[in-house]
């Protein structure tokens, strides 16, 4: 018979004599197999007393509970006196004071119970009570299980640290009595939480509502807000009515803040919020404010090909296109006027509040030089300028800022023909011309160079005086002046009084070569009777007269005569 009893003592595994054996003090503690004895409880705050809360519970009853698991990220208590929250007694302290811990859920007691919670999948609770070597300790009411560091729901060391003491939920994953080896996870229940609490607030959300959230992180398309257990998109251009801005400048991770819900997908779960949408337009102000034709003062914020983008007031941009920056100047490019952050003064050419777009022009503040080239640059006027370009049929020569004059190849030089203007001029060359006309609707400015060269009148010039008697040839003859060859290429006007009673008789055709007759009288060789001391006789078309000279106007290249 004892062979018999030891042979089925034998047959019994190391975890059944275990399990009754758990079972036998089960009953010795008057308590059914299994039963919980920490089944979660309210509990209100009643006071704070150093770094732990005191919380009524059940009747009569009153624990202690760490002050530190109700500190926000700032470090300031988020509880206070009359806040209820579920709790469950986790034994006593040193000075008899019962715990209470927050982390609600079965607390196994023995390995039954062990078994149970396994084959069930239950979440119970425990308390993480040392840092091992690839993992953590957990206390399972008296029975240590083993949280692998890939399932502590952590990723750094020093986090792991920071939840030694703490209670935990978890699942037991892997369970052997008979090596008493327990594995539990706390990662799967942390992300089943999350997504419960995922799946609850996205429910509860609604496009248009104003709800409160935590930024989480940052990037440069913009912020990631979390709204308990969900985050929410806060797009770059959903936190101010201003343009380019960098999320990093405007927020940092923890702030807590206020967004409006813009969109919402329950599919997808994907949540957009909008921040700028709390604070009024600033396009509907400037709307009444801003008219056609105002000046405004603003920051170039962008460039483009196509023109500048202009911050006229916070959030309200306008558009300064290249062909309304300069009235002389070809724009190639933004950049050859403008760089980003200048303060610059425009007018406003059109506003269009409903399609946000607003219309400046840089020109109009300027002005424009065109609309008085005529009177500052009348024919005859002498400038200085600097080559700019060089064509085929000329140089263009800036005279002033952004206006530029044409000397054509024509205009180049008297003395030889020229092919191109590069045989008499350079780019950069800084060079005097003649104006020889300007045109304010054409916006042209033609210029001369060869009438600025040295000529036979120039030398006439320079070697007479006024009183000087001089020989020359009537050209022609009209009622008020007549006009006399003086040399070769040189001219003078003789200005003609009353005609006299008599007739003056017609000159000689019998005078031979005009030509050289007037040659030799310039030689002082013509007849005795060219430069005669009786009265002057009136001027006939193709005569030899003696003049004197009263006037030379060297810039101008006038002569005055007056008939000897």
């Amino acid at each position: 018979m004892d062979e018999i009893k030891g042979q089925e003592l034998e047959e019994k595994s190391f975890a059944d004599i275990l399990l009754e054996f758990e079972s036998e003090r089960s009953k010795t503690r008057g308590r059914r197999p299994g039963a919980r004895q920490d089944q979660p409880r309210i509990g209100t705050v009643v006071g704070v007393s150093g770094d732990y809360l005191l919380v009524a519970y059940g009747v009569k009853s009153e624990g202690i509970i760490p002050a530190d698991e109700f500190r926000n990220a700032q470090g300031e208590l988020a509880v206070k006196p009359g806040d209820t929250f579920e709790v469950v007694p986790t034994g006593r302290n040193a000075e008899g004071y019962v715990t209470l811990s927050r982390v609600t859920g079965p607390r196994p007691r023995d390995w039954r119970e062990l078994v149970e919670r396994f084959e069930g999948r239950d979440t119970i609770a425990g308390k993480v009570t040392a840092l091992t070597k690839g993992g953590l300790t957990v206390d399972l009411g008296g029975i240590r299980a083993f949280m692998p560091a890939s399932r502590s729901g952590v990723r750094e060391t020093a986090e792991m640290q920071q939840l030694v003491g703490q209670d935990v939920r978890c699942r037991i994953i892997k369970l052997e009595v008979d090596d008493q080896d327990v594995v539990v996870d706390r990662r799967a229940i942390l992300e089943e939480e999350a997504e419960q609490a995922r799946q609850a607030t996205l429910a509860s959300l609604e496009e248009g509502a104003v709800v409160r959230g935590t930024v989480r992180s940052l990037a440069d398309f913009g912020a990631f807000i979390d709204l308990g257990g969900i985050d929410g998109l806060l797009h770059v251009s959903d936190i101010s009515w201003s343009r380019n801005v960098d999320p990093r400048a405007e927020l940092q991770p923890g702030d807590v803040i206020d967004v409006k819900v813009l969109k919402v997908s329950r599919q997808s779960g994907k949540i957009a919020l909008g921040l700028k949408q709390l604070y009024p337009d600033p396009w509907e102000e400037a709307a009444q404010q801003i008219k056609e034709g105002d000046r405004l003062h603003g920051t170039v914020t962008r460039l483009a090909d196509f023109g500048a983008f202009v911050e006229v007031r916070p959030g309200v941009e306008g558009l300064l296109h290249v062909s309304e920056m300069s009235w002389t100047r070809r724009v190639q490019k933004p950049s050859d006027l403008l760089k980003v952050g200048e303060e610059v003064e425009a007018q406003v050419l059109r506003i269009d509040a409903a399609a946000r777009r607003l219309s400046l022009g840089l020109k109009q503040v300027l002005g424009n030089p065109w609309d008085t080239i005529e009177e500052r640059y009348p024919p005859g006027t002498v400038v200085q300028g600097v080559v700019r370009r060089l064509t085929k049929f000329g140089a263009f020569v800036e005279v002033e800022e952004g206006v530029e004059g044409l000397i054509h190849v024509s205009q180049l030089t008297a003395e030889r023909r020229v092919d191109h203007p590069s045989e008499v001029l350079k780019i950069g060359d800084t060079t005097q011309t003649v104006v020889l006309t300007a045109d304010r609707e054409k916006r042209r400015l033609g210029l001369g160079l060869k009438q600025l060269e040295a000529t036979t009148a120039d030398e006439y010039l320079r070697e007479h005086k006024p009183g000087d008697r001089v020989i020359g040839r009537v050209l022609e003859v009209s009622a008020e002046q007549a006009r006399v060859q003086l040399g070769e290429g040189v001219e003078g006007i003789c200005a003609l009084g009353p005609a006299p009673a008599a007739e003056a008789p017609a000159a000689k055709s019998g005078m031979g070569n005009l030509a050289s007759a007037l040659a030799a009288a310039w030689k002082g060789e013509g007849p005795k009777g060219a430069v005669s001391s009786r009265p002057p006789e009136p001027l006939q078309q193709g005569q030899l007269r003696s003049f004197i000279i009263d006037s030379l106007d060297p810039a101008s290249k006038r002569i005055e005569l007056t008939a000897a």
